[in-house]
């Protein structure tokens, strides 16, 4: 089995470096930047150049233009947003009755295993940079991503790096890992299973994407925002992007580093985490030191769309701008220095525990000047309760109940009470789930008619925002509960004859769990169904303004940009054209 293992490894590898050395010799890599010498930036085409985007598959094969490679990402994150909750419904499922009801411990454990990486990683990183590609240039007034091509390598990476991940489940002679999110030595060191490998493989190559697209989000922010975008008004999204991508930067080379060590001591023997070694405690530290900055990596950009949209529907500017930039920031850099909260019950230098503890405590107060600034730019604003709107209402929602709950974590004496039950996985989701998806759902519906032309059914959105909303908090607020009853997590079954709380309550509190699950699925088929089916078959949006942004004050340059688009398509018989494509034209 281990030479197995190893013969698969070095022949990724060698599949990894054939095609870098492939993507060396086609492509002209002095071109990456739209400014270069010779790059062909758009509006620089001359004389008589007529070019124009392939049509079909190749167009998606081949593109870099920003907004396809960020329609790209929405849709790949939409699949692994169905992948993981489907997983998430089974785990569900599998709880309601204490026996388990659907799936043996092993399956279960694997479920578990790729739910939260399939969320994480391939879901909330992906989503969030399919947001992030398609506006960013717009919101700074770029043609482009100043490397293009680096950009469309970086999601092109995606895809391999998920069939890597789930490759346990459908390649014949493996299973899927069973080593929970985190990962943990000496479990994932000694499983014998190359599922693990090739999810492990598959997490690097997710890392190397997340990189490769931080280093091009900074250099876009710097170098290619318009002669009047200032870092004085540069709008709340894009700072919030830029302090992501710092924090993708420190923390996913370390995350490759780890799982570089971990591979070799599954395969060629190495003692980074055995005992002898560096040990267990050391791919903890580690895997912490990237873990918690991720947190913030997944949220930063989620507060930065409710700081971006809430104001378009309150009817007034954001309250207390520069302070929600500041705290911004500040949430960058503390969040480097709060890892160890995860590990206050290893048995760390009570002195250490103490430190950590008082910044894990300290960096709630940014995210409550943010809270209280959204209340604020609420407070005797002209509200409208359109879709985006209430996503962002239930945002700040959950958010309170996820904050809260998490400075209690932060607590020494209160973690090793309720460390590795329940209540971890509510207060976690109640942020995952509760105020980082409600986000990205306010921002799917808010830039809808951008993307697609087209209004989605409103009545359906807001079916959509009711039975999220009271499923997510049945679903994590009974997580909450069982928490406080001791049920512990990662448990495939839970009869434990009462030896933990009453077994009846334990049980009707996991199907109150169940139900809210239901609930959400429900909630995310009409989603899809919206999505898909307003994108296919709704009436084109005639106003380039169907947000009445205009009459507030709040026109932002992306829908500026919109307005022109949808001038050109007029004046071009209807069908609606990229500026870069117009000015092409032009020239002939």
């Amino acid at each position: 089995m281990a030479s197995g293992q190893l013969v698969l490894t070095v022949l990724m590898g060698v599949f990894l470096v054939g095609i870098a050395a492939f993507l060396s010799r086609v492509e002209d890599w002095r071109t990456y930047t739209p400014l270069a010498s010779g790059g062909g930036g758009y509006g620089e085409a001359g004389g008589h150049v007529h070019r124009e985007k392939p049509a079909g598959i190749i167009r998606w094969l081949t593109t870099v233009d920003h907004k396809d490679i960020g329609i790209l990402y929405g849709t790949f994150g939409v699949i692994a947003f169905a992948v993981g909750g489907i997983m998430a419904f089974l785990i569900r499922m599998q709880l309601v009755v204490p026996t388990g009801a659907i799936v043996g411990n092993s399956f279960y454990n694997a479920i578990m295993t790729s739910h939260g990486i399939t969320m994480l990683f391939l879901f909330g990183t992906p989503i969030i940079a399919a947001f992030s590609n398609y506006f960013i240039p717009l919101l700074i007034g770029a043609d482009d991503m100043a490397f293009p091509r680096i950009n469309a390598i970086a999601f092109w990476l995606l895809p391999p790096g998920a069939l890597l991940i789930w490759a346990g489940f459908f390649v014949p002679g493996l299973e899927g890992a069973q080593t929970a999110w985190t990962m943990y030595t000496p479990l994932s060191a000694e499983q014998t299973n190359g599922g693990v490998d090739l999810m492990l493989l598959g997490l690097h190559l997710t890392g190397v994407s997340a990189t490769m697209g931080a280093i091009n989000f900074i250099a876009t922010i710097f170098t290619e925002r318009d002669d009047d975008v200032t870092w004085a008004n540069l709008d709340i999204f894009s700072w919030t992007i830029l302090t992501q991508s710092a924090l993708i930067l420190f923390a996913f080379p370390l995350l490759g580093s780890a799982l570089v060590m971990l591979l070799l001591d599954r395969n060629l023997g190495t003692t980074f985490f055995v005992t002898e070694g560096g040990g267990p405690i050391l791919w903890q530290h580690l895997f912490w030191f990237f873990g918690h900055p991720e947190v913030y990596i997944l949220v930063l950009p989620p507060m930065g769309l409710v700081s971006y949209i809430l104001p378009r529907f309150a009817g007034r500017k954001l309250f207390g701008f520069k302070f929600v930039v500041y705290s911004t920031l500040a949430i960058g850099v503390l969040s480097f220095g709060v890892w160890a909260h995860h590990m206050f019950t290893t048995g760390i230098d009570p002195r250490l525990r103490a430190s950590f503890m008082a910044v894990s405590l300290a960096i709630a107060i940014p995210s409550a000047v943010k809270t209280f600034n959204w209340i604020t730019t609420m407070w005797n604003g002209r509200l409208r309760l359109t879709t985006p709107m209430l996503f962002c209402i239930g945002f700040i929602s959950n958010f309170i109940i996820g904050g809260v709950t998490g400075v209690f974590l932060a607590s020494v004496p209160v973690d090793q009470v309720l460390h590795d039950t329940y209540y971890v996985v509510g207060h976690f989701h109640y942020i995952v789930m509760g105020a980082i998806g409600f986000a990205v759902f306010a921002g799917l519906y808010y830039w809808f008619p951008i993307f697609t032309g087209r209004m989605y059914q409103r009545t359906l959105g807001k079916a959509h925002f009711w039975l999220s909303m009271v499923g997510t908090n049945i679903t994590f607020f009974a997580m909450l509960f069982l928490g406080y009853l001791g049920m512990p997590r990662r448990y495939a079954t839970y009869d434990f004859n009462e030896a933990i709380a009453p077994l009846d309550m334990v049980t009707l509190t996991h199907q109150a769990a169940s139900l809210g699950a239901i609930l959400l699925l429900v909630g995310q088929v009409i989603l899809v169904w919206n999505l898909v089916t307003s994108w296919l078959d709704a009436p084109k949006v005639e106003d380039p303004d169907p947000w009445d942004l205009k009459d507030t004050g709040q026109h932002g340059r992306e829908f500026q940009w919109h307005e022109r688009r949808t001038e050109t398509a007029l004046a071009d018989g209807g069908e609606v054209v990229d500026d870069a494509d117009a000015t092409e034209r032009s020239d002939d």
